[in-house]
C-alpha cells in the first residue's frame, strides 16, 4: 500500500451535526475544566470498557471513534493497550499524542514512536497496521485535518505550552483482518 501524503477531505459534517451527542463531546472537549477532569474521565473510560467486554466506551457515547492500540513497551517489551480517540484515515487511522494538554508526550506514544507495527482493534475487528509518524510539511497539513475532526486538540495544545503533538498514522498491513464476536 502506498504511503498517503495528501490529506482526505474533512469528514462530513452534515451527518455529525445531527448528532446531538457529538455536539455536546466537541463542545465539552474544548473546555478547560474537562481536561482537569482527565484522571476521572480515563478511570470511568478504562471501567466502562472493562465492564461491557470492549463493547461500550464514552468516545463511542459521544459519536466518535476510537482503537485500543497494543504494542510493546519500548524498554519492557511488554504488550501494552490504549484506547485512543482515532480519525479514519484512508484505510487507517490517525492518532494524536495529545496527553489531555500535559506538557510532556504520553507514554503510549513513546511505545508507538518505537514500533514498526501495532495491534488494533476498532469495534469487533482487530489487525496489524504499519505505524508512520508524520513529520515536516505532511505533519502540518494533517494537523489541520486532525483539528477539524476535534477542535478541543487546539485548546489542548495551547494547554501544553505549544508542545508539538506526536501525529500517528496507522496503515493496514498485508497480514490478514480478523473480526471477533463479542
Amino acid at each position: 500500500m502506498a504511503t498517503m501524503n495528501a490529506v482526505p477531505t474533512p469528514p462530513d459534517r452534515s451527518r455529525a451535526l445531527r448528532n446531538p451527542l457529538r455536539i455536546l463531546a466537541r463542545w465539552l472537549g474544548t473546555r478547560e475544566w474537562v481536561m482537569r477532569m482527565a484522571p476521572v474521565i480515563i478511570w470511568l473510560e478504562s471501567h466502562l470498557r472493562a465492564w461491557t467486554g470492549n463493547r461500550v466506551s464514552l468516545i463511542g457515547i459521544a459519536g466518535l471513534q476510537s482503537v485500543q492500540l497494543t504494542v510493546p513497551g519500548r524498554k519492557s517489551g511488554t504488550p501494552r493497550t490504549t484506547a485512543l480517540l482515532c480519525i479514519p484515515y484512508g484505510d487507517g487511522y490517525v492518532v494524536t499524542g495529545s496527553n489531555w494538554g500535559r506538557p510532556e508526550h504520553p507514554v503510549w506514544s513513546a511505545n508507538l514512536r518505537a514500533a514498526d507495527e501495532a495491534l488494533v482493534k476498532a469495534g469487533a475487528r482487530e489487525s496489524r497496521m504499519r505505524v508512520r509518524m508524520v513529520t515536516g510539511d505532511e505533519r502540518e497539513n494533517l494537523w489541520k485535518f486532525v483539528v477539524d475532526y476535534w477542535p478541543g486538540y487546539r485548546m489542548e495544545h495551547r494547554r501544553s505550552g505549544g508542545r508539538e503533538f506526536r501525529l500517528f498514522v496507522l496503515e493496514p498491513t498485508r497480514s490478514a483482518t480478523t473480526s471477533r464476536e463479542s
